[in-house]
């Protein structure tokens, strides 16, 4: 399966309800296709060979992900990137404006830096769904503080499937992800993401090693005080994949974010904006597609840029 790469208060029972919901619609999927690939086995001609080298369990494996993101001052980092990591720098710009002293004039939300381990536990319930769970440790910089500990500060919960695959035929394979992160501790400096992905995969040849893409992004985001504010976040984009007889693959995508700006206690507001945004994939896949190594850049306009670096190691308990 090809890999892409919320709410507190009154709305967060809502995300988490419909959350639920999905997952459970594509367990159910999930199954439902390894029942009928089963009666086809049983009803076909396979041999006894075939059948011995399907496995019992499905694709699982630690998608260990170690990121870095550097932010300019006044900015947020809302774009494509690391759930884990925002959500760590949007709980730091809400304590470090707190914490500071009452002035008649605001002040400017500080530069920051964050390093980011990410440990979702990840499940190939079938070729074209995925079920993740799992934490995420992060360690953050605010520019003339230093850094902080290094500590669990959120988890996270969600699913990718493609909706329709192409198959050969002219409509492309449709492929929807959503994530649910949550910021430990939950108090009213947290924050609640809910990411949705939807993006459209073109094969430009029968075995899918070359094609076209274009997707949409849409973030929310709900703070646990009612004195702060982030709006809606949307990304749309085009891009392109190549993949090499040698299985590394590059993955190219370039659009368009609009954020809708926020209001965080006695910061100064931070500003809609429309600004473009750019991510670099390069991974090395094995002959049934799964991913080995991988890693991505990624530059976000937020106006200025903001930089995301990111190494993904799966650690596989079952590889198919």
């Amino acid at each position: 399966m090809r890999k892409m790469a919320l709410h507190q208060g009154s709305r967060r029972p809502n995300a988490s309800a419909l959350l639920c919901v999905t997952i459970a619609c594509a367990i159910v999927l999930g199954c439902s296709n390894g029942v009928f690939a089963k009666d086809g086995d049983k009803n076909g001609d396979d041999d006894d060979g075939d059948a011995k080298t399907n496995s019992v369990w499905p694709t699982t494996y630690l998608d260990m992900r170690t990121a870095y993101a550097t932010v300019p001052a006044g900015s947020l980092p809302i774009g494509f990137g690391n759930t884990a990591l925002g959500s760590a720098l949007e709980s730091l710009a809400l304590s470090t404006g707190n914490g500071l002293p009452a002035s008649p004039t605001s002040l400017p939300l500080a530069s920051r830096q964050g390093v980011a381990i990410d440990f979702p536990l990840t499940v190939d319930v079938t070729d074209h769904v995925s079920l993740y769970a799992g934490v995420s440790g992060t360690a953050t910089n605010t520019s003339g503080v230093g850094w902080s500990s290094f500590d669990i500060t959120s988890w996270n919960v969600g699913l990718q499937a493609d909706v329709y695959e192409q198959k050969g035929g002219q409509i492309p394979t449709i492929t929807w992800q959503s994530t649910y992160t949550q910021s430990i501790p939950n108090n009213s400096f947290g924050s609640t993401n809910f990411k949705n992905i939807l993006e459209f995969g073109y094969a430009l040849d029968k075995d899918e090693t070359r094609g076209l893409l274009a997707g949409v992004q849409d973030t929310r985001v709900e703070l646990g005080t009612t004195l702060a504010r982030i709006h809606p976040s949307d990304v749309f984009y085009l891009g392109g994949y190549y993949q090499w007889p040698s299985n590394w693959k590059f993955t190219g995508r370039f659009g368009v974010q609009y954020f809708g700006g926020a209001e965080l206690l006695r910061l100064t507001p931070i500003q809609s904006f429309t600004q473009p945004i750019l991510r670099l994939d390069l991974d090395r896949m094995d002959d049934n597609d799964n991913r080995l190594f991988g890693v991505t850049a990624e530059i976000m306009w937020v106006p200025k840029p903001a930089y995301l670096l990111t190494l993904r190691t799966p650690l596989y308990l079952v590889r198919n």
